[in-house]
């Protein structure tokens, strides 16, 4: 483990870009916050307030868990956009800026004197990226947005449904804001790209509905795939959880092709399983799965986590323990891949975060530095932009750090 930021002499794949975030909560954020990581100078612009999430949940100086990892590698400037000389100093930021990242509700943008038209004037190049919850026309195009709402209206609740009583659950992670973001980090590198080919920038118009809905589309929309053969439920939403209980604990095991069941089989010392008409093909295996899962739970309930594992594993069975998030840290496998880094942050302490998760050989990704405090950097970046003391003194007077 480290004592500070997995830093590197390296550039990293986007050194020399830099981005203008005016985003806040979760989608946005931890878009840009990749691309930081990725060697981006991506400048957070907050208002003197903060973003929200600066204090929400368990904090330490002055900072949520959430936000440390949401907003790593950034440097943060602290502006008034209600005032003139707030804006004049975003324009002279933006006119520095490859990306300008925005995830206000749709016309929000306009009405404060940032959207996309007036942002262009500063750069003509500049790749614009609007953020929202559900696109910019229809019905829902106004309303306010948390990840629940898209778990709702995009399905992800309902295949998630349970499978006796049929209630619809959300799943307990906000999988539409990291899906989102996940997306527009993507689209921002392609645009990026393509402004490198072809010249000239684009506005990126993301909306986390669609995202969401594309993401769950291949398996978890299967059943309406094909037009004209629609089925109310698609396998995936009647499948059972494949977390089996053991006279100890719990782990997880599942057999797709034939091979995988022939092992899974010999392993649990069932080889008649392998005759039973039931479970002769993956076909089989599929509509008889009620079945075929009970008599798996009901051998795997009769030794410990560590032998199943062992045997599974020894006739190639897909198969892992059921971890606790505490037990997460020291897994070997966690350990081997030195996912987890440990640094001092000036403000909060000592940090755990996962590095980020591709590695390039040439140009690594770190983790660059730890989350700035509100308007750490504003002093440095208005210098850089060329405000006088007078007006450096105006920008960050009390009311506004």
């Amino acid at each position: 483990m480290n004592d500070r930021p997995q830093t590197s002499d390296l550039p990293g794949p986007l050194t020399g870009v830099r981005v203008v975030d005016l985003t806040a909560m979760i989608s946005g954020p931890v878009a840009t916050m990749m691309l930081a990581d990725q060697g981006a100078d991506v400048i957070k612009v907050e208002p003197p307030s903060g973003d929200l999430v600066r204090h929400m949940g368990a904090s330490r100086g002055g900072m949520s868990a959430t936000f440390l990892s949401s907003n790593r590698s950034k440097r943060s400037v602290v502006l008034d956009l209600k005032t003139p000389l707030g804006m004049e100093a975003l324009k002279r930021l933006v006119r520095t800026a490859d990306v300008f990242v925005q995830n206000f509700r749709p016309g929000a943008a306009e009405r404060m004197g940032i959207g996309e038209a007036v942002m262009r004037a500063q750069r003509d190049d500049l790749i614009y990226v609007s953020i929202s919850g559900f696109g910019e026309t229809g019905p829902y195009a106004h309303k306010r947005v948390y990840d629940p709402v898209i778990q709702a209206l995009s399905g992800l609740a309902a295949i998630q449904a349970d499978r006796d009583s049929g209630r619809p659950r959300m799943v307990r992670t906000i999988i539409p804001d990291k899906v989102t973001a996940l997306t527009a980090a993507q689209a921002i590198t392609a645009a990026l790209f393509a402004r490198e080919r072809n010249g000239g920038g684009q506005h990126l118009k993301l909306a986390m509905l669609d995202a969401t809905v594309a993401f769950l589309w291949p398996e978890g929309m299967t059943g309406h795939t094909f037009v004209g053969q629609e089925v109310a439920a698609a396998r995936s939403q009647l499948a059972q959880d494949l977390i089996f209980a053991t006279a100890d604990g719990w782990i997880t095991a599942g057999a797709v092709s034939d091979a995988e069941w022939s092992g899974m089989c010999r392993a649990l010392e069932r080889p008649e399983w392998e005759r039973d008409a039931r479970f002769r093909t993956a076909q089989d295996r599929v509509a008889n799965v009620a079945d075929r899962l009970a008599l798996t739970a009901a051998v795997l309930a009769t030794r410990s986590s560590a032998d199943w594992l062992e045997r599974l594993d020894q006739e190639g069975v897909p198969c892992a323990p059921v971890l606790s998030r505490s037990e997460v840290l020291d897994h070997e496998q966690i350990i081997a891949n030195d996912l987890l880094a440990e640094y001092a942050h000036p403000d909060a302490g000592r940090i755990r975060q996962p590095r980020p998760a591709a590695r390039f050989d040439r140009t690594p990704a770190s983790i660059r530095r730890g989350a700035p405090g509100l308007g750490a950097d504003t002093e440095a970046l208005l210098v850089e932009l060329g405000f006088d003391a007078g007006q450096r003194g105006q920008l960050m007077g009390d009311d506004s750090v």
